[in-house]
C-alpha cells in the first residue's frame, strides 16, 4: 500500500470511529451532567467531602470551587515533586528545583502538560502515577464542568444558580473518563504500549552493545494523556518513542482519542438545550477548520518547495518517525494543536515554516476544533456569541442565542475571554524578545528563533503544552514565566465564561421571532468561521508575520 493511500485511508477511519461515537457518547456525557441520581460511591464522597450535592451553587461559590481546588492540587504537586527523593518508587530521582516544579505543578493542573524536564530520567514512578496522572482526570474534568455551567446558563430561567461543581467533577472522572481509560489501556497494553514499574532495564541491542532502558506504567497514563488532552509524555519524546506508541495502530487509536471527548461534547450540547441542530452547526464548524489544518500541514509537509532536498527527497522526514511517516505525523500535528493536548509524535521545530506556522495557528485560535475537553466548546460558544453579536449588528436589532438576548454585560464578558490569551501570548513573548538573557535561550536565530519563542507563549497561554524545541526553557525566568502563562490563560477566562454563565441564566428566555438568526444553519456555520479567522488574524497576523511567515517567504 502505498502512502498516500494509507494517509486517506486512516483520515477516513479517524473521521469515521468519531463519527460512530459522536451520538453515544454525546448522549451519555448529557446524561451524566443532568441526572439527578447519585451513585453509592459518589454519596460516600460527597459524605467526606462534606459536600450537599442535591445544591447548585450560583455562578461565584462555582468558581471559587474551581479556584480553591486549582490552588489545593498545585500546592499538593508542587509539594510532592519537592519529597518525590523520599517516596517508594522514586528510582533514586533527585527532587525537582523549585522553579521547575512550580513550573509543572502549575502545568499538570492547568491541563497544559507543559514539561521543560524529561519524564524517564526526571520523576519516579509513584509521582508519575499518584501526582501527574491524577490531574490528568480531574484537570479534564474541570473543563467539562466549566461548559456545563455555561450551557445551563442558557438552558435555565430566572435563577443564580449553574450546577454543582463538585457534583459535575466527580461524576465525569468516575463515569466518564475512569471507564474509557480502563477499557483502552488494557487496548494500549495489548498493543504493546509499556505497563510495569520497571527501574532502569539493561538490555543487550542488535549491535552487541548495552543499553540502560526505563519501563513504567505507561499504558495507563498514555490512554488519559489523550483523552483527556493533557499531552505530558512519560518519556521525553512523548508519542514519538516506540514504548508509548509502538505502531500504526496506537498511534491512530491516539489521534481518536485525543479528539473523541472534544468531538462529542457538541452533542452533549445539544441535547442539554433541547435542539441537536445547534450542535451539529458547532461540530460543522470544528470540521471544516481541522480539515482544512490538517490539509494545510499535510500539504506543506509533503510538497514543500522551499526546500530543495527536501523537495527531492519526496517529502520532508527530518524530525519525523519513519514508522509514521508525513501523513500521520501531520494528522497528529493538526489535531493535537487544534485540541489542548500538546502530544506530540514528531518535532514540530523540523516542520516546514508553513506547516509549523498552521500548528502555532491552530492554537492562536483558541483550540476550538474541537478544542480541549470542555474548553474547546466553551470557546467556540463564546465564538457562537460574538457571531450573533455581529449579524445583530448588521440587522439593527438586539441579538439573541437560544432564547436569550446579548446585552451589554454579555458581550463584555466576552470580549474580555477573547482578549486575554493574545494579551498573556504577545506581551509574554515580547517580554522574552527584549530580555538579552532570554533571547540567548535560542538556539536559532531570526524568524525561525522569534517563532520558537511565540510558539512557547502560545502553547502556555492556550494550556496546550507541546513545544517547538530549539528553546532552552528550564531556566527560573522561563519556567515562571511560563507557568504564569498557563495559569492566567486558564483561570482568567474561566472566570469570565462562569461570570457570562451566570448573567444569561437570570434572564428569562424570549421565543423565537421572524427576525431571529437560526444559529443552526449553514449561514450561520459560514458566518462562525469567518468571526473565527478575522478575530484571530486581526489579533495575530503581526506576529505571526515576524516568524513562520517571514520564514516562508524567505
Amino acid at each position: 500500500m502505498n502512502d498516500t493511500l494509507a494517509g486517506w485511508l486512516q483520515i477516513l477511519a479517524l473521521v469515521a470511529a468519531l463519527a460512530l461515537t459522536f451520538r453515544p457518547l454525546g448522549d451519555y456525557m448529557a446524561y451524566v451532567l443532568t441526572s439527578p441520581r447519585h451513585s453509592t460511591v459518589e454519596r460516600a464522597l460527597y459524605r467526606l467531602g462534606g459536600i450537599n450535592a442535591d445544591a447548585d451553587q450560583p455562578w461565584s461559590a462555582f468558581l471559587r470551587g474551581v479556584l480553591a481546588f486549582a490552588l489545593v492540587s498545585v500546592l499538593f504537586l508542587y509539594g510532592f515533586l519537592r519529597l518525590q527523593n523520599h517516596f517508594v518508587l522514586g528510582l533514586g530521582t533527585p527532587a525537582m528545583d523549585t522553579d521547575q516544579s512550580f513550573n509543572t505543578a502549575v502545568s499538570f493542573v492547568t491541563n497544559t502538560n507543559w514539561q521543560s524536564y524529561a519524564g524517564e530520567s526526571a520523576l519516579g514512578h509513584l509521582v508519575q502515577m499518584s501526582g501527574l496522572a491524577v490531574q490528568n482526570f480531574v484537570s479534564a474534568a474541570v473543563g467539562i464542568a466549566v461548559v456545563a455551567a455555561l450551557i445551563r446558563g442558557f438552558t435555565r430561567q430566572r435563577t443564580d444558580r449553574v450546577g454543582n461543581f463538585w457534583v459535575d467533577v466527580t461524576r465525569i472522572v468516575l463515569r466518564v473518563l475512569l471507564p474509557i481509560c480502563v477499557v483502552f489501556a488494557i487496548v494500549l497494553v495489548a498493543a504493546g504500549v509499556v505497563q510495569n514499574l520497571h527501574g532502569l532495564q539493561s538490555v543487550t541491542t542488535v549491535a552487541g552493545g548495552e543499553q540502560r532502558i526505563t519501563g513504567g506504567p505507561v499504558a495507563s497514563q498514555e490512554v488519559i494523556k489523550e483523552l483527556g488532552t493533557n499531552g505530558g509524555g512519560f518519556y521525553n519524546a512523548n508519542s514519538a518513542h516506540p514504548f508509548e506508541n509502538p505502531n500504526g495502530f496506537t498511534n491512530w487509536l491516539q489521534i481518536y482519542l485525543l479528539m473523541v471527548i472534544a468531538v462529542c461534547l457538541p452533542r452533549t450540547f445539544g441535547t442539554m438545550v433541547g435542539d441537536r441542530r445547534q450542535g451539529y452547526a458547532i461540530v460543522a464548524v470544528m470540521a471544516v477548520i481541522w480539515a482544512g489544518s490538517v490539509a494545510i500541514v499535510t500539504v506543506n509537509e509533503l510538497y514543500n518547495v522551499s526546500s530543495t532536498a527536501g523537495h527531492a527527497a519526496g517529502a520532508m522526514m527530518e524530525g519525523k518517525e519513519q514508522r509514521f511517516g508525513v501523513w500521520a505525523s501531520a494528522l497528529f500535528a493538526a489535531s493535537t494543536t487544534l485540541t489542548s493536548t500538546g502530544a506530540v509524535n514528531s518535532f514540530l521545530d523540523s516542520y516546514t515554516p508553513l506547516g509549523g506556522g498552521m500548528t502555532i495557528f491552530n492554537m492562536m485560535l483558541g483550540e476550538i476544533a474541537p478544542g480541549g475537553t470542555g474548553s474547546g466548546l466553551y470557546g467556540i460558544l463564546i465564538l457562537a456569541i460574538v457571531g450573533v453579536f455581529v449579524a445583530g449588528l448588521m440587522v439593527g436589532r438586539t441579538p439573541e442565542y437560544l432564547g436569550k438576548k446579548l446585552r451589554g454585560q454579555q458581550m463584555k464578558f466576552a470580549s474580555l475571554y477573547i482578549l486575554t490569551t493574545p494579551a498573556v501570548v504577545l506581551v509574554g513573548a515580547g517580554v522574552a524578545m527584549s530580555l538579552p538573557g532570554e533571547r540567548a535561550a535560542m538556539l536559532n536565530s531570526g524568524p525561525h528563533g522569534f517563532s520558537e519563542v511565540l510558539y512557547a507563549f502560545t502553547s502556555a497561554a492556550n494550556n496546550n503544552g507541546s513545544a517547538f524545541a530549539g528553546l532552552s526553557v528550564n531556566t527560573v525566568w522561563y519556567n515562571t514565566a511560563l507557568g504564569l502563562a498557563m495559569a492566567v490563560g486558564r483561570y482568567l477566562p474561566i472566570v469570565f465564561v462562569l461570570a457570562l454563565a451566570g448573567s444569561l441564566a437570570q434572564q428569562q428566555a424570549v421565543p423565537a421571532t421572524a427576525g431571529t438568526l437560526p444559529t443552526h444553519r449553514p449561514l450561520f456555520v459560514g458566518l462562525l468561521i469567518a468571526v473565527i479567522l478575522i478575530v484571530v488574524g486581526l489579533t495575530y497576523f503581526p506576529a505571526l508575520a515576524l516568524g513562520p511567515l517571514a520564514e516562508g517567504l524567505h
